[in-house]
């Protein structure tokens, strides 16, 4: 019961992270930063892996997206191809969670429900971890390029994409190792044996208790005439 509960609460985990990095490729605020004016803020700046773009005062937006993918940037080429791939594994391993967990009806004995639930929980893992590599990556750049006193163009903050990633990154890895955790326990939890004597008849029951009860009736003396 133990065991059924720990891999419900690591499916909704790894699928909560799931929907969380799902979310962070489309976001637009990777990277956001603000030309202020004396009162107001005249213009915002901001960026995903797909475009860039500002918006002034009155809410408008100007947006451009990026030229070629061959002309990118390689951290964003790499950002791209690993947040895609952190989607796919999600993808599958929701479908193996489902089918290795011991409350569906699909995926056979104990043992294989357990080696397939142990590989979703590394799916989840390797989806974390390509999610996490991503939004550390692209935080890194904006970070370095803060920071460098030689970098004269517009300097970028982390948005709030980054955090979401890292969030759901977080979510995958936990659920994930619960997941793997879980065949450890079912390897662990002894099996009660049952050995079958057999049907017993009614007369060796019988016979049994028969033999069971100590006589108790008293013994006979014959006198000498009664052999004569």
């Amino acid at each position: 019961m133990a065991s059924t509960s720990a891999e419900i609460i690591a499916f909704l985990l790894s699928l909560s992270g799931w929907v969380l990095v799902s979310s962070t490729l489309p976001t637009d605020y990777w990277k956001v930063s603000s030309i202020d004016g004396t009162v107001i803020t005249t213009a915002t700046f901001w960026a995903n892996l797909w475009k860039t773009c500002v918006t002034d005062s009155t809410g408008v937006s100007n947006c451009k997206d990026f030229p070629s993918m061959l002309a990118l940037d390689g951290y964003i080429q790499a950002c791209r191809g690993l947040m895609i791939s952190a989607v796919c594994l999600g993808f599958f391993g929701a479908v193996f969670g489902l089918v290795g967990m011991k409350c569906t009806k699909v995926g056979g004995s104990d043992q294989t429900k357990a080696k397939i639930a142990c590989l979703a929980g590394l799916i989840f893992i390797l989806s974390g971890l390509c999610s996490m590599t991503s939004c550390s990556l692209y935080a890194n750049k904006i970070t370095s390029e803060f920071f460098d006193p030689t970098f004269i163009a517009q300097k970028y903050e982390l948005g709030a994409a980054l955090f979401i990633g890292w969030a759901g990154a977080s979510l995958c890895i936990i659920g994930g190792s619960i997941f793997c955790f879980s065949i450890a326990e079912n390897s662990n939890t002894p099996r009660m044996g049952y050995a079958y004597n057999g049907a017993t008849s009614v007369m060796s029951s019988r016979t049994k208790v028969h033999n069971t009860i100590p006589d108790k009736t008293p013994p006979k003396h014959f006198d000498k005439n009664a052999y004569v």
